[in-house]
């Protein structure tokens, strides 16, 4: 039904439980997901992810036949300063994380780029370094489950929150191996160009694409009532040589609960045109 690049993640559905989010994402006709476990945005995976609560949300996933394309997680602030007891904190829930992608047969962890916060812990190109150090370690940890580790840069909330930071963490990220998640909504809602965003992330560095609508300063808009301007920056990626996957991450404000599954329908058409 729709182009087989194209999910959905389940953070589009949020307000509902995780098997009821999967059953209506399988219903509209996706074959493939993202899995949301962002804590304080979408509580599909919980926080507190011990071994049962791994068990059960990768069952979940399993019984409704979906696809995983990435696990959307967070391990805290990665420009914050830590002692060695939170760094082993933060690293058995990156272990948590992982298993549970690898369990759910995800490609990568997706994990944010920095605090949700503009201003530096000490100072821009410490925090840059710190958050850079902190995602290559979170990426050879993953290479250990069979998992790869991207992260969404740029991200409107988040420390790299435009263009000229993105683009600063993806040169401390070259060669790593540690992916780029471009997400439309962010770029747009930073005032930035997608096709410049583009023009700066050259070279197979882009990993996977999120899609949601936006203006300046607001990232929760239904796709067509915002500014993005998704036909031609799918023709950008697809001149780049892009042949990863998209994934609808509707966290829309403009709609209601009960109008999410025809918006999320309506989307995906016009997306898996542009494909």
């Amino acid at each position: 039904m729709f182009h087989s690049r194209l999910g959905c993640s389940s953070i589009s559905f949020r307000h509902q439980d995780l098997p009821t989010a999967l059953r209506t994402i399988a219903g509209l006709g996706f074959a493939e997901i993202d899995l949301g476990a962002l804590p304080g945005v979408c509580d599909h995976v919980p926080y507190e992810l011990d071994a049962d609560a791994v068990s059960a949300v990768a069952h979940d996933v399993a019984a409704s036949g979906l696809r995983v394309r990435s696990v959307n997680g967070d391990i805290g602030d990665l420009n914050a300063v830590l002692d060695a007891g939170r760094q082993a904190e933060r690293d058995r829930h990156l272990d948590a994380l992982l298993t549970l992608t690898a369990k759910t047969g995800a490609k990568a962890l997706v994990l944010p780029c920095g605090a949700l916060s503009h201003e530096p812990v000490r100072s821009l190109e410490e925090d840059l370094d710190t958050v850079a150090a902190q995602l290559i370690r979170a990426g050879e940890r993953a290479a250990e489950f069979g998992v790869e580790l991207w992260t969404e840069s740029l991200h409107f909330l988040r420390f790299c929150w435009n263009l000229d930071r993105a683009e600063l963490l993806a040169q401390r990220l070259a060669g790593s191996g540690v992916g780029i998640v471009m997400d439309f909504s962010h770029i747009v809602a930073a005032g930035e160009d997608p096709l410049e965003y583009l023009a700066r992330h050259e070279g197979g560095r882009i990993a996977h694409v999120h899609l949601r609508d936006a203006v300046p300063g607001n990232i929760n808009l239904s796709i067509g009532n915002g500014q993005a301007d998704f036909a031609a920056g799918l023709r950008g990626l697809a001149g780049q040589g892009y042949t990863g996957h998209f994934s609808l991450e509707l966290e829309t404000r403009d709609i209601t609960h009960d109008e999410r599954p025809a918006a999320a329908a309506k989307a995906a058409s016009f997306i898996t045109d542009l494909i």
